[in-house]
């Protein structure tokens, strides 16, 4: 197994990959993925329709940063979740540490994201598919198959996608089902033990009916091995998914229609890989003799007592070697035109969603800190919208409802407490808002906008830490705002200006066994709120390039940051809060060398400054200073009318912080990583089928997920993301 022996040849491909990013972004142009062609236009470059202020308009029209992908552009790069999504947007990461589990996927934007996966923490970054709002990400592993296109919205979206999107949002939308037959079956074969098999099917079953079904199963390998659980099912990081989605649209006149949607997902397979520095911890001081039928050290805890490759796990516990995830939903989206200006929508959803997961934190074969969890969510929502316009007025309003009740137990599976729980935690939160946005062109080439949204939130929260439960509630509410102008210049690039806020109701502690010593310690955080002041300017510059760059600057209250330690209780986690301003720039691009060769870059810049607290200056947790990625492509014709497309896509994310805390000694900083994947596809004339063969970061770059100071060790969660060659193959009929 490869462990980042590629060091002598990385700092120079860097200097290199990094040198060449930057030069190609400063000369140019747009990374907008291709979906529609003007037939009267001879540009090479096409633009992209989005719906990130809920009406239909050009990606360089839209008045903030957005980052836009079709479904045939993630085909053609490779990209299967939203981790690979990350690596390719500025001042975007995505991480995937919760409870261990290889399912989550966890957006950072611009500074903000999600630290905890427990039922009290919620995401700074919104997650919607097909406008229904996604309360959880572990255990909703999507896999982007069935896609018409992703949207990455950078900055607060306060006003139209107001839930807990004070860092952006990111908007899948799906495939809707139309009168086009249509079959596409995808096969996927690899090292690490790839299997992948997923197929489309789009059909009219009359003038007025039609449908769409996606399946598919996903399976890989693990990286490492349960040492000390000779009998553990899976692999260190193993994975297996079976997914499916069902669509059924009926569309009785052209002023109507209805969509009914229906997806489930089962996955399974092996704790992510993950290990602990140790600095001989006195666990004499509190464990002595047996524990839980397992043995325990007579000395203090070192280095020598994990795994010695980093991605083999010492644990004894096998409760916590395997994890599990389903999720189901159903959902019903109306449209009704009510008029050639007036038009009403209605979103109405139910989704469920459970895992089963944890951590034995100390990494050990001793029985010290095991938490095997489980969690579960329920939600429902209702959105409901009247949209029109009116000689140059245009406007979106709505109502919105969304109700979650969740859980997470850790310890059920083992012997804790007698076979209790160590941790029970139970939430249910309701929000009911209101929001209107209004739009007005004062001339052809200049227009404003401003909309509100007021929003109120209750929370009910109960926490067990063994010691009975003690009962928390609260509520919240805020009026968020936007203001833009955007402005065509007579070159067709757009000008634009917006001021946005966001909201986000307070949150209770994640693991308050800080009750052990203060019974007053279980109580929420208050309204978080976001201002963002930002200018920018996109579009075509020419027939061979476009471009987007935007400059910005958001400023945060009482944002709370998840800061844990080691108790004689267990393994508490607080909030500590702070006020944090975010500043940066961003550039994406595509350039046009001929007809057969383009390259696409992004460039993000951000600082990010925290407010000192108690003499410590925290820092921004899973925030990279830099982000980078260029993707040159080239297609070669062949004699026949057959083609060979070949593509290079490298990614550069700087070192960071894996928490809030800059500890003396860096060891919670995590490396920076350079990944790079290849695609070579060929195409014949006739035949609608293709077959590629990829790699995945093809110089093993193994890095990390996250790092936590505990106080006693530092647990170090590795990424699942090795290296990967293999073909793909695909058809349609």
């Amino acid at each position: 197994m490869k462990h980042n022996n590629n060091s002598s040849i990385r700092p120079v491909f860097r200097l290199a990959s990094l040198t060449a990013a930057i030069s190609v972004a400063i000369s140019g142009s747009l990374y907008a993925q291709q979906q529609t062609t003007d037939e009267d236009s001879n540009d090479r470059i096409e633009s992209i329709t989005v719906t990130a202020t809920k009406r239909s308009q050009v990606i360089y029209e839209v008045p903030l940063s957005i980052s836009a992908f079709s479904g045939e552009a993630l085909a053609a790069q490779g990209i299967s979740d939203l981790t690979d999504v990350g690596k390719f947007v500025p001042n975007l990461n995505v991480t995937g540490f919760s409870a261990g589990h290889t399912s989550s996927a966890n957006p950072f934007i611009r500074g903000i994201g999600l630290q905890d996966h427990l039922i009290t923490t919620d995401p700074g970054v919104s997650v919607y598919v097909d406008g229904v709002y996604l309360g959880r990400q572990v255990g909703q592993n999507w896999n982007l198959n069935n896609i018409e296109r992703i949207e990455v919205l950078r900055g607060p979206q306060g006003t139209l996608y107001g839930r807990n999107s004070i860092g952006g949002a990111i908007n899948i939308i799906t495939k809707q089902p139309d009168a086009d037959a249509l079959t596409k079956v995808g096969v996927q074969v690899g090292t690490r033990g790839r299997i992948k098999a997923d197929v489309f099917v789009n059909r009219a079953l009359s003038d007025s009916l039609s449908f769409n079904f996606n399946a598919g199963y996903n399976a890989r390998d693990g990286l490492g091995e349960f040492i000390n659980v000779p009998d553990a099912e899976y692999d260190v990081g193993e994975t297996k998914e079976l997914y499916g989605r069902l669509s059924v649209k009926y569309t009785p006149n052209d002023d109507f229609s209805v969509v009914l949607t229906a997806d489930a997902n089962d996955g399974e397979g092996g704790l992510r890989p993950y290990t602990t520095l140790i600095d001989e911890v006195p666990t004499g001081a509190y464990y002595t003799g047996m524990r839980f039928g397992s043995p325990t050290p007579v000395g203090p805890l070192r280095n020598t007592d994990v795994a010695a490759d980093p991605y083999d796990n010492a644990t004894g516990t096998k409760e916590v070697t395997t994890v599990s995830n389903e999720a189901r939903g159903l959902s019903i989206t109306a449209d009704w035109s009510l008029s050639d200006t007036l038009s009403t929508k209605a979103i109405v959803s139910h989704r469920t969603s459970e895992y089963k997961a944890g951590l034995d934190d100390d990494g050990t074969i001793f029985a010290l800190d095991h938490y095997p969890e489980k969690g579960d969510a329920d939600q429902t929502s209702i959105e409901l919208q009247l949209n029109g316009y009116y000689d140059e007025f245009d406007f979106v309003s709505g109502i919105y409802w969304f109700n979650e009740e969740g859980s997470n137990r850790q310890g059920a599976d083992s012997s804790f407490n007698g076979g209790g729980n160590l941790l029970e935690l139970d939430q249910e939160t309701t929000s009911r808002a209101v929001f209107v946005n209004l739009g007005y062109g004062v001339t052809d080439s200049l227009r404003i906008s401003g909309g509100v949204r007021y929003t109120k939130d209750e929370k009910e929260a109960t926490a067990n830490v063994g010691i009975g439960p003690f009962t928390s509630e609260d509520d919240w509410n805020e009026l968020s705002f936007e203001l833009s102008a955007s402005y065509t210049l007579e070159n067709g690039l757009n000008l634009y200006t917006s001021v946005q806020s966001g909201y986000q109701s307070g949150q209770f502690p994640a693991r308050p066994f800080c009750l052990f010593g203060d019974p007053e310690c279980f109580v929420a955080s208050d309204n978080i709120t976001a201002v963002n002041y930002e200018v920018g300017l996109k579009g075509q510059v020419t027939d061979n390039f476009s471009m987007s760059v935007a400059v910005f600057n958001t400023e945060y209250k009482d944002l709370p940051y998840q800061v844990s330690t080691t108790s004689e209780g267990g393994f508490d986690t607080s909030n500590l809060v702070v006020e944090q301003t975010s500043r940066g720039i961003e550039w994406e691009s595509t350039l046009y060398f001929s007809d057969n060769f383009k390259v696409h870059t992004s460039l993000g810049y951000m600082d990010v400054d925290v407010t000192e607290q108690d003499g410590v200056k925290p820092v921004a947790p899973l925030t990279p200073d830099l982000t980078a990625s260029i993707s040159p492509s080239y297609e070669f014709e062949l004699a026949g009318g057959a083609s060979i497309s070949s593509r290079i896509d490298y990614s550069f994310r700087s070192d960071m912080y894996g928490e809030p805390s800059a500890d003396p000694g860096r060891l919670t900083e995590i490396d920076s990583r350079e990944l790079v994947n290849i695609n070579v596809a060929y195409s014949p004339a006739q035949g609608d089928w293709k077959v590629a063969l990829y790699g995945k970061n093809i110089f093993d770059e193994r890095y990390d997920n996250a790092r936590l100071n505990t106080g006693d060790y530092i647990l170090r969660v590795l990424s699942n993301d090795a290296s990967e060659f293999g073909v793909r193959f695909n058809t349609q009929f």
